[in-house]
């Protein structure tokens, strides 16, 4: 969800929150400057050791999440009660260890019950949200300051903790639990819950989930002492070493109003048309995309931006806010700036994050395709009158005027192509942006107060982000922890066989419906570890090999997690989308699903056939000579490309004339026959289709 600013700023506590995003951020950005400045040779924890620059940024995320949520309105729901349920046997377990050597002093047991207390209660009495909101930033601070104190003799008791290492991992869970319930439901932290509880009782689960009961000592121990499977493993790093530098980038760009001039860009690039609305849509989208990254954010954006054009071409509503939900969806796949899910995938896989980008290319093109292509026969069809915008100056001065706003990102691109981490690319690109708009007189914002309301925003924009990720990085320890994996693969093998085409339609499917309640880190973080091995290998008994197979595997879970933000009933994208343009967000979601249909279809075929993989650039290039792979690369493009055009004119029912039913029913049939990667076929289906647009090329031939 998108965080608001506090009603009211002018109040101490307001004054508190915006410094203390503000000390979150600039603690990230000096992270980066640190190896370089005299303190390095301090030996300063906080700064040098891995482990406790995760502690400290969690605890960035927790003091600004809680002061944020006070401001935040809270019902108690069906969820509330759910969430509640599934604290309890955490809870008793951690009050009543039934293990042997195990017994925990009162004290300890009570600073458990006020932390569970301070999270849950609220769920359930809102009234009591205030103030335990209030605590709940208090007693972050000692989880991390416990851990400071004893951070070596933790490392090594990670196994047998003391009483407070279960104390202090015990109240740190349930606090983070309590903010993501608070920031974005109860379906996530039920999840993670549930994970626990698995290990607490997985004797009692049936047939092939059946496992050994884990004590509360070794999940309590193992999750606040662990070096990388704990709450501050890999996928908490993800946020305190890539998110927050991009996040924060976010906010700059918004704060010192370079969002407008993205948009301004995008229409001066379109002109004017009937499409004009759906087109700056998609290209600012993707403008905006390659600075946010979040998906809601960037739909909040371009609704807000074309809710006019679209209103003044008389465009449906629900078509004109299912384009917008569809369009923001973009930014999560759109380089260089990826969403969270992209550098999951880096320090899982251990791949460089430029060979994350190049493979992110394609599908991010194909999608804007599928949105242009829907749109414009949308608006053919629905013969709407030529809209455009007055933007001051001609179209071509203002794009020559104002395009050196992509500079930084390009600045981004070649660092990270040197070899320069990530941060410091992204922090470079911060300065360059800030720059940028104080040399420019036109652009020059008033005083410095702006940095620093761009560093609280990209901060606060993190809060949800960066929480999710933590409570993913817990899901995820509590999965290796239980040996669930294994377990599940070796069910899926058994329900699809050796059918990579089913394996994956399954996993599409589990992906989508995951991803109804919870956000796309988190459904990726489940599915490739519960999925992936299992159709690594089917890929790889398909002929696929095995590098290959492993990027295209975790491209495919990365677009169906994506998906998810723009999928019915729990859309986050379409609720955005539905709240500018005052529409039903449940209908809004099902026509974000409408728009751009072949978006669902795309990601199939990365993985049906080597050649398939082609879709994603790396996979060829890495297994085949760059004489086989390049027509292999630009073949498979034209086919999908042609294929969405296709799929687009059946969903609309219109190319260039309307479509009887029959006809977009052979055409979306014709489309499908040109997304599977076989030429001769692809040849065929697009020779039958263009009759279906013989309108034009009547027209055409006429012309010439």
């Amino acid at each position: 969800m998108e965080l608001e600013h506090p009603k009211t700023p002018s109040t101490p506590l307001a004054r508190l929150t915006h410094w203390i995003l503000i000390l979150g951020a600039l603690y990230s950005l000096y992270l980066v400057l640190h190896p370089f400045t005299p303190l390095a040779k301090a030996e300063i924890p906080i700064l040098d050791i891995v482990q406790l620059q995760r502690s400290t940024h969690v605890l960035f995320l927790l003091l600004g999440g809680y002061l944020i949520s006070i401001y935040l309105p809270r019902k108690r729901t069906l969820g509330a009660w759910i969430y509640f349920a599934f604290t309890l046997p955490p809870l008793y377990n951690f009050l009543f260890p039934n293990v042997p050597g195990v017994n925990l002093p009162w004290e300890a047991k009570a600073a458990g019950l006020l932390y569970w207390a301070v999270a849950v209660l609220p769920a359930l009495l809102p009234v009591l949200k205030r103030p335990a909101d209030l605590l709940a930033a208090f007693l972050a601070l000692f989880p991390t300051l416990y851990q400071l104190r004893f951070f070596e003799e933790l490392v090594y008791r990670a196994v047998l903790p003391e009483p407070w290492d279960m104390a202090m991992s015990f109240g740190l869970i349930m606090l983070v639990l309590g903010l993501v319930y608070r920031l974005l439901g109860p379906v996530m932290p039920v999840l993670v819950l549930f994970f626990f509880s698995y290990n607490l009782y997985a004797d009692l689960f049936p047939g092939a989930f059946r496992g050994s009961r884990q004590g509360i000592d070794l999940l309590l121990g193992k999750t606040f002492n662990e070096t990388e499977a704990g709450i501050y493993g890999l996928i908490t790093g993800v946020s305190a070493k890539y998110l927050v530098y991009f996040t924060l980038l976010s906010g700059m760009i918004g704060a010192l109003g370079l969002g407008k001039v993205v948009a301004n860009l995008a229409l001066a690039l379109v002109g004017r048309n009937p499409a004009t609305p759906g087109r700056v849509t998609g290209l600012a989208g993707i403008f905006m995309g390659m600075f946010s990254g979040s998906g809601a954010a960037d739909t909040q954006f371009v609704s807000t931006l074309t809710k006019p054009l679209f209103e003044k071409a008389g465009y449906d509503r629900l078509i004109a806010s299912g384009i917008a939900a569809t369009a923001g969806t973009i930014a999560i796949i759109t380089p260089p700036v990826l969403g969270s899910i992209a550098f999951i995938m880096v320090e899982i896989l251990q791949i460089p994050y430029l060979k994350v980008m190049i493979m992110a290319i394609g599908p991010a093109l194909l999608y804007l395709t599928a949105i242009l292509s829907f749109n414009e026969f949308y608006a053919r069809k629905a013969g709407l009158p030529p809209v455009g915008a007055e933007l001051g100056m001609s179209r071509r001065r203002y794009i020559l005027r104002y395009s050196t706003i992509f500079l930084p990102i390009l600045l981004i691109v070649v660092l990270l192509y040197l070899g320069y981490e990530v941060r410091t690319a992204a922090s470079l690109a911060l300065l360059g942006f800030i720059a940028l708009a104080y040399v420019d007189p036109t652009l020059r914002p008033k005083g410095v107060a702006p940095i620093f309301q761009g560093l609280a925003d990209g901060f606060r924009t993190l809060l949800p982000i960066g929480t999710a990720v933590t409570a993913a990085n817990l899901i995820f320890a509590m999965m290796v922890i239980s040996g669930l994996t294994s377990k599940f693969s070796q069910l899926l093998q058994q329900v699809w066989g050796e059918s990579l085409l089913l394996a994956t339609l399954i996993t599409a499917i589990f992906s989508l419906i995951l991803g109804m309640g919870v956000p796309p880190t988190a459904t990726y973080v489940i599915t490739s570890a519960l999925t992936a091995p299992a159709i690594i290998g089917l890929a790889k008994q398909n002929g696929i090999p095995e590098s290959a197979a492993i990027l295209a595997t975790h491209m495919f879970l990365f677009y169906y997690a994506t998906l998810a933000d723009v999928t019915p009933p729990v859309a986050l994208s379409a609720y955005a989308a539905s709240s500018v343009f005052g529409t039903n967000p449940l209908v809004t979601g099902v026509y974000a699903a409408r728009v751009a249909l072949a978006k669902y279809f795309i990601g199939f075929f990365f993985l049906v056939s080597y050649s398939g993989t082609a879709l994603l650039i790396i996979p060829v290039l890495e297994n085949s000579p760059p004489e086989i792979a390049w027509p292999l690369i630009l073949e498979r493009f034209l086919s999908v490309a042609i294929g969405i055009v296709y799929l687009s004119a059946s969903g609309v029912g219109y190319t260039f004339r309307p479509l009887r039913r029959w006809e977009a029913w052979v055409l979306g049939i014709l489309a499908f026959l040109l997304f599977v990667p076989y030429w001769p076929l692809n040849l065929a289906a697009f020779l039958l289709g263009l009759p279906f647009f013989s309108k034009a090329l009547t027209g055409a031939r006429r012309k010439a």
